[in-house]
């Protein structure tokens, strides 16, 4: 399943990269294809976002990458007045 996320990964940014050219580039008077790549840029970038994140905390559940450096509030630390 992460091998079809990290695909979905790519090709979402490589929309938005590509839609998002074609909508800046496009001339303003043609809007109907000014919007057309303009939704499409925002649902690659969308669907990007959402796999990279997904792929972020599955990375993090199953041990292949460091879950990152929290700070604990003072309240919460284990000391040995604590414990």
């Amino acid at each position: 399943m992460a091998k079809i996320i990290a695909i979905l990964n790519v090709v979402a940014w490589s929309g938005f990269w590509a839609f998002g050219y074609l909508a800046l580039s496009a001339d303003s008077k043609d809007t109907g294809s000014v919007m057309t790549a303009l939704i499409l840029a925002v649902a690659g970038a969308g669907a990007g976002i959402w796999a990279y994140l997904w792929l972020v905390r599955h990375n993090e559940s199953t041990g292949y990458a460091r879950k990152p450096n929290r700070a604990v509030p003072e309240q919460h630390r284990q000391t040995e007045e604590n414990v």
